[in-house]
């Protein structure tokens, strides 16, 4: 069976200067600041974060609603609470920054929405997105064909429950336990502390289970529909 290890705080590496990071709400959250530092050239990426969050009412609205102040170390080695941001929120300051460095992000930001367009009026796009996504991480074809397979099982049987009256998301969960203690003895969120998986993080159960476990999976759901 396949297990994975909660992440750990560190820095990471962006267009050849160091951002830091904190596991925060099941989460990578990314110091703002930082960003900034990257992104503007400016001397002072405190400042300038203060005037282009003055400068959007926009931005300052969505920083002071969805940013929390997360503990990062500092260049000195001491912890210190920091305006940090999720992947989303990363993309949406990067959107306010007025700098060339910058410009590369919001061109491929235009690219990924005429991609999911695309995707919408050919949904074979999507998949064919999905398989290549798997295969660069390094899954083996035949586990990702599976995976694939146990998606379009699991979509007829929503599609059923659908049919059939189902509409809250509680209620689809309570459902997918069900079939997941009659499969495994667990619950998903008791399946993923088994697979040391932080049981609310978005870490997707399935995409950490082996051959076997998937075709259990795709075997229960199939029975269930």
């Amino acid at each position: 069976m396949i297990k994975n290890i909660k992440p750990q705080n560190k820095l990471v590496v962006f267009q050849g200067k160091e951002v830091r990071r904190a596991w925060h709400n099941e989460e990578w959250h990314y110091s703002l600041v930082d960003i900034i530092a990257v992104l503007s050239e400016s001397k002072n990426p405190t400042d300038y974060l203060k005037k282009i969050r003055k400068r959007d009412e926009e931005l300052k609205t969505y920083i002071g609603t969805n940013c929390p102040q997360v503990e990062m170390q500092t260049t000195s080695g001491k912890n210190r609470k920091t305006l940090a941001g999720n992947t989303k929120d990363v993309f949406r300051l990067i959107q306010s920054i007025p700098s060339k460095k910058a410009e590369p992000f919001k061109q491929w930001l235009a690219q990924v929405g005429k991609e999911r367009l695309d995707e919408i009026e050919n949904p074979e796009l999507a998949q064919e997105r999905m398989k290549a996504i798997y295969e660069q991480k390094g899954y083996p074809k035949d586990w990702v064909d599976k995976r694939l397979r146990g998606i379009a099982i699991r979509q007829n049987l929503t599609d059923e429950w659908k049919e059939r009256g189902i509409k809250e998301q509680r209620d689809y969960a309570i459902l997918t336990a069900e079939i997941s203690k009659a499969t495994f003895g667990m619950t998903p969120s008791q399946y993923k502390e088994f697979k040391n998986l932080p049981t609310k993080s978005k870490a997707n159960l399935r995409d950490n289970m082996d051959d076997l476990e998937l075709i259990f999976t795709m075997l229960g759901e199939r029975v269930t529909a």
